[in-house]
Parts: C-alpha cells; sequence; structure tokens
C-alpha cells in the first residue's frame, strides 16, 4: 500500500510539476498581475472548501509519508492530561478565589470544567469523521472555507508561540524555587535593551531546543516520556491535596481571615463572582484542543479519541475542584497569596516550609508536559496549513524516516526559543488565551453547519443554519456585555435585561432544533443532544471572551490585520497557483479512507 501511495504522491507532485507553468511569484511582473487579479482570486478561493475524503487522502498525501499510526486511548489521556495540568492551575487559582469567587472557586472550576467537556465533544466528532493532524484548520476549512480556516489557524498557532515562550520561562523560576536558587541567578540582564526584553533565560531555550527534539524523533516516544513526566506530576499534584485536606481547615471555607473587610459564605461574591472566576480559570483547560492534532496517528480513532479527549478533560476537572478546595481549606480566601498560592500557604508554617519546594518541582514537571504537548499540537496545525497551500509546502513535509512533521516542529521551535531568550513573561501573557477560546466559537459553529447544511443537496439550504448562528451569537454578545457593564446595583434593569436576551437565545434555538431538520448524521461518533449542546459551547466561549481586558483585543486585532494581509499579498496567489496547476484539484484515482480513517488503495 505504501509503494501504491508514494506512486500516486509522487504521480501527483509530477503532475504539479509539469502544468507549473507560470507562478505569481516567479517575477515582478507576474506578481504584478496576480495583484490586478485580487477581487477574483479572493472571491474564488477565500470560500473554497474542501471535503473530508480530500482532506484524508490528496492533501494529507502532500506531506510525503503518512505519520505513523501508533498512539492508542491512554496515550490521548496522557498527552491531554499534560497539555491541561500545566502552570496555569497554580496561579489561576489563588487569583480567581482571592478577587472573584471565594471558596466558590471549587464551583469555578466544575463550570469551566463542563465548558470544556462541550468544546471537547465538538472538537470529537470532527476528529472522529476526519482523522487528520490538522485540527480546528482542518475543521474549519471543510466547513466555512479557506479564509476562515487560515484566519483561526494562524491566531491558533501565533497563541501557541507565545504561550510555549511564556511557559517556558516560568520554568526557570519554578525551577529556581525547587532547588533554592533565585530566578535573577539563572538570567543575564543586558544593558541597553528595553525593559521586558533585556532578561536573557538560556534554561527557557534549552528547555525549548531539548522539546524539539523530542518531538522531531518520535510522536511515540514523546508520548512515553509525556506519561512518565505526567504520572510524575500527578504524584506531586496528590501529595498537594492530600497536604490541603491534612493540614487544611473546613471552617476556612466559610469564614475569611478579615471578616470586618472581607465578606463571609462560600459564596462571598454571590453567583457573578463564581462565573467571573469560571472566565479566569478556564484558560487552566486549554491544551485540551491539542489532542485533536494527533487524530492522524491514533490506531482506531473511532474509539480511543472521544475516550482520549473527553476523558482528560473529565480526569483534570476533578483534580482541580480537589485542589481548588485544598487550598481554600489551607487559608481563608483572602488571605491566599495570588502569585503562588500553593506554595505560599507553607512558608510561613513553621516546619513545613518544605513543602513549598515540593510544590514548585511538581509545578515544573507540569511545565515540562504542557509544553511538550502543546509543542506537538502546533507543529502539526502548521504541517496542515502548509499541506493547504497557503504557505510554503516545505513546511508541511513529514520526516520519512522518523514519520513526524519534522520542518514544522523545527520552524515553530526556532521562533518560541527566540521569544523566550529575550522576551518578560509579563509581555508574554498580555499577548494569550482569546485566540484560543475564539477558535473554541469558531469550532462549535462549524459542527451546527456541518450537521445542518450539507452541500450539494437539493433539500438542504445553509441560509437557515446561518441566520440561526449569526442570531444565537447576537443574543450571547448581548447577554455578555449587560453582564460585564451593566451595573450590579441596577437592581431592576440588570436582572430583567440578562432574563431577556437568555430567554430569546433559548426561544431562538428551540425555534432552530424544531424547524430545521439535520442533513447528515455522524457515521461513527456524534455529539448528542443536538444542536443544544455546541449551541451551549458557543453560549459559554462568547461569555468567556467577553470576560478578557481590553490589550487581548487589541493584540488579537492588530494580529489578525497582519493575518489578513498576508493572506492577500500571499496565500490567496499560492493557492490560486497550486489549484490552476493542479495541485489542488487533481483527481485522487483509487485512493480511499477505509472506517478506521487509514488510507487504502
Amino acid at each position: 500500500m505504501n509503494e501504491r501511495l508514494n506512486c500516486f504522491t509522487q504521480t501527483t507532485m509530477s503532475s504539479s510539476t509539469n502544468n507549473n507553468t507560470t507562478s505569481s511569484f516567479s517575477s515582478p511582473r507576474s506578481y504584478c498581475r496576480a495583484l490586478s487579479q485580487l477581487p477574483m482570486r479572493l472571491s474564488h478561493r477565500a470560500t473554497s472548501v474542501t471535503t473530508t475524503y480530500e482532506e484524508m487522502s490528496r492533501v494529507r498525501a502532500r506531506s510525503g509519508r503518512d505519520m505513523a499510526r501508533s498512539l492508542r486511548w491512554y496515550d490521548l489521556v496522557g498527552l491531554g492530561l499534560g497539555g491541561m495540568v500545566g502552570a496555569g492551575v497554580f496561579v489561576a487559582t489563588g487569583r480567581a478565589a482571592k478577587l472573584y469567587a471565594g471558596p466558590a472557586v471549587i464551583v469555578s472550576y466544575a463550570i469551566a470544567g463542563l465548558c470544556a467537556l462541550l468544546s471537547a465533544f465538538c472538537y470529537t466528532e470532527f476528529a472522529v469523521d476526519m482523522p487528520v493532524a490538522g485540527g480546528a484548520f482542518s475543521y474549519l476549512r471543510v466547513t466555512f472555507g479557506e479564509f476562515a480556516a487560515f484566519l483561526t489557524g494562524a491566531n491558533l498557532i501565533m497563541e501557541y508561540v507565545f504561550s510555549n515562550a511564556a511557559v517556558a520561562r516560568s520554568f526557570t523560576a519554578y525551577f529556581g524555587t525547587a532547588i533554592g536558587v533565585a530566578t535573577s541567578k539563572w538570567r543575564i540582564t543586558i544593558s541597553g535593551l528595553p525593559d521586558g526584553f533585556n532578561q536573557v533565560d538560556l534554561l527557557a531555550v534549552a528547555v525549548i531546543v531539548i522539546i524539539s527534539f523530542c518531538i522531531c524523533y518520535s510522536t511515540k516516544n514523546s508520548s512515553v516520556l509525556n506519561m512518565a513526566l505526567t504520572v510524575i506530576h500527578i504524584v506531586f499534584i496528590l501529595f498537594i491535596i492530600t497536604m490541603g485536606f491534612w493540614r487544611g481547615n473546613v471552617a476556612n471555607l466559610t469564614h475569611p481571615a478579615h471578616p470586618e473587610t472581607s465578606p463571609s459564605g462560600f459564596f462571598p461574591y454571590s453567583i457573578a463572582g463564581v462565573f467571573n472566576g469560571a472566565a479566569m480559570v478556564y484558560l487552566s483547560y486549554i491544551g485540551y484542543d491539542a489532542v485533536s492534532t494527533m487524530a492522524e496517528e491514533v490506531k482506531d480513532p473511532a474509539r480511543d479519541i472521544p475516550i482520549g479527549i473527553s476523558g482528560s478533560v473529565v480526569l483534570v476537572t476533578i483534580l482541580y475542584c480537589l485542589m481548588a478546595a485544598s487550598m481554600c481549606m489551607l487559608l481563608p480566601y483572602d488571605a491566599i497569596d495570588i502569585e503562588s498560592p500553593f506554595s505560599g500557604a507553607f512558608k510561613g508554617s513553621d516546619g513545613w516550609g518544605w513543602v513549598s519546594n515540593v510544590i514548585a518541582a511538581g509545578a515544573s514537571f507540569g511545565i515540562l508536559t504542557s509544553l511538550l504537548v502543546a509543542m506537538l499540537g502546533q507543529a502539526r496545525y502548521l504541517c496542515v496549513i502548509g499541506r493547504s497551500g497557503v504557505i510554503p509546502a516545505w513546511l508541511a513535509q513529514v520526516h520519512p524516516q522518523y514519520a513526524t512533521p519534522v520542518n514544522a516542529s523545527a520552524f515553530l521551535g526556532v521562533i518560541t526559543a527566540i521569544l523566550a531568550l529575550f522576551t518578560d513573561l509579563d509581555v508574554l501573557l498580555n499577548l494569550i488565551s482569546i485566540g484560543t477560546l475564539f477558535v473554541f466559537y469558531m469550532v462549535a459553529n462549524a459542527l451546527i453547519y456541518r450537521r445542518y447544511y450539507a452541500p450539494g443537496t437539493t433539500s438542504s439550504s445553509p441560509y437557515p443554519t446561518v441566520y440561526f448562528l449569526l442570531s444565537f451569537s447576537f443574543f450571547a454578545l448581548c447577554f455578555t456585555l449587560l453582564w460585564r457593564f451593566l451595573p450590579p446595583d441596577a437592581s431592576i434593569a440588570r436582572p430583567l435585561l440578562l432574563s431577556v436576551f437568555g430567554a430569546s437565545a433559548i426561544a431562538c434555538l428551540c425555534m432552530f432544533n424544531h424547524f430545521v431538520p439535520q442533513a447528515r448524521k455522524p457515521e461513527f461518533w456524534g455529539v448528542p443532544l443536538m444542536p443544544w449542546i455546541p449551541a451551549v459551547s458557543i453560549f459559554l466561549n462568547v461569555f468567556l471572551l467577553g470576560s478578557l481586558d481590553g490589550p487581548s483585543y487589541y493584540r488579537f486585532g492588530v494580529f489578525s490585520i497582519v493575518v489578513v494581509l498576508f493572506y492577500i499579498f500571499y496565500s490567496v496567489h499560492a493557492s490560486y497557483d497550486a489549484e490552476e496547476n493542479g495541485g489542488l484539484v487533481t483527481k485522487v484515482g483509487d485512493v480511499g479512507v477505509d472506517d478506521g480513517g487509514s488510507m487504502k488503495v
């Protein structure tokens, strides 16, 4: 089979080469001619969609060799745990408890976990139906077209790169705490560089380089390494939970340290504080989407992917709720150290200061696992974007011996290392998170659109589904803006308006469910209770997007403009050339996809 597939790939590439009479980038004159045709090319390529069959066969063949199918459900659960349980929980928990939810941060984690699980269901259906490495990029490309997929995919890769650089620099701080060495001794200050970019962190670069070599060498070995690190990390987390329940006091769940200035009770900031806390801690769940990018390397996608993605989210939710409970029992919520809540709880305790070092060591292992999984995921995103023709195709190449996307892995590793070398953690943290939530929102919309509209059938029209998605998002946005900006002391107007828009969203959903039939059914695994689960996911992701600060939207807007310009001046012409030269329209012939998602001839 491999010989016939390689023959097919070489034939396709040879055909493209033979037809490649003119390139938009072959000369300044050719490029000017391409720019003069920009409106036509945009209208033709921006909304062009592929099919699942094309993504699974012809598009995947552009990488040369197939990625090795070596992962099972327990590998995916390990990758999900490793990707989510990182440094985020050690920072977000204290901030959410002290500033927003109080001891009810436990409920905040449960709500955030439910939201993550709903989004994970949407990812799972796509990944089972189309087990390729592109994740959200591929899902949006077969649903909304090339431009929507490129915009969201580029933002997601940017989020990965910046967050990985931030996580790598945070490893230096936690590792220094674990061994009792100040962070300043690990970093070199270079005078003359601006603040925020003058602290050179060689340890962070070393970590990124080592992980890059690992993921280039073998996906299965990377999974084994992740599993080992994750097991060690989980042991540390169980230690933290045990210490919290042993040394903690149940009275701290309802009594603050300073009752004269801080409200009492399990819900000191009411239900509003719980949801605000959920918005903050939700970022601790980001990472499960990277598991979907491993779908192309899973032995039995229909069985392993649902268990791997959903199982990891459920386990992480349980661990997070237990960690939050142990922290709130150790200290009253108004006495929690925001920057280091878990280790800070033991610093002032006689004879227990060593626990802070143990917690820092556990966080260090968590950082390594989350960094490993994130770098695996980002390389596969970039690999599949390279297959689409909108960026240079060499980024899509799979190594003939190691069966990994080595070019994409090395390229992103270099960029991440450069950022981690100079850029301060605070600068990086201001640039992450919004893109990921935006992609989750888009995937939930894409799932509904794909279920209720089947192109090429006379009985299916896209307009009812499009109108529903726009209307539902509008009601969710209005609800979110009112929740955030309407003063809480507006005792009558606030609950009334929130009820109006909440009820409008539910009514819109009920009407759509009643009058619009599903156009297709999933063959292997589907999200239950359609369209309720993805609709709730849309609503919650809009709500969480509304909780982010202004700089996040500024970053998102600036970077999106850069992406649009790149698409206009390069990507649309590259993909148009590929189509004109046969690279995007050649018949696949007798190459197909079997039930397990693997190629057959």
